[in-house]
């Protein structure tokens, strides 16, 4: 039995991930998504509890899905992670996570420009689902300047939309 693949998103709010993860789960995969854990557990950010508590709030959540992860790679499933993963550390540590219960990790970066995302954010911002948050554009600066792009020796895989590379990911 081949090892069961991780693959882990990297990407800014509105890059695209959720709609990658959920391409990927309909190619089989198991779609994990922390922003839907938060609203389980939670409900609707900004409007059942404020937003400056959403990262308190995000913490369990992270922790429920790495425990869904693990159960997920033990039992020879393969997932994708529908999380942003804007530090390094963060990645490494899921990478070490993945590795731990004998996965394969595959970081895929979704690139994304301030103009893009603030065309892509003004439709979602008007949806009222798990996977909707609402961001403004001093938001949106302030996780640009929190974001860490990955380094060429983090070996991500840069998705531009292209249908291959999805396929090249669900071996």
């Amino acid at each position: 039995m081949s090892e069961p693949t991780a693959i882990l998103l990297i990407g800014i709010t509105g890059s695209g991930k959720t709609h990658l993860a959920q391409a990927l789960a309909n190619h089989g995969l198991v779609r994990l998504s922390v922003d839907e854990e938060v609203h389980h557990l939670h409900g609707r950010y900004g409007v059942d509890y404020p937003e400056h508590e959403y990262f308190e709030r995000e913490a369990p959540a992270v922790e429920t899905v790495r425990t869904q992860l693990r159960e997920l790679l033990r039992s020879g499933r393969s997932v994708v992670l529908d999380h942003g993963l804007w530090r390094r550390s963060d990645r490494d540590e899921w990478k070490k996570t993945v590795r731990a219960v004998g996965g394969r990790p595959l970081l895929v970066y979704l690139p994304a420009s301030k103009e893009a995302l603030l065309r892509r954010l003004a439709a979602r911002n008007e949806r009222r689902d798990p996977n909707a948050l609402t961001v403004t554009p001093a938001a949106l600066d302030d996780f640009f300047a929190r974001f860490e792009p990955p380094t060429d020796d983090e070996g991500a895989v840069t998705y531009d939309g292209d249908a291959e590379v999805i396929r090249s990911m669900v071996r």
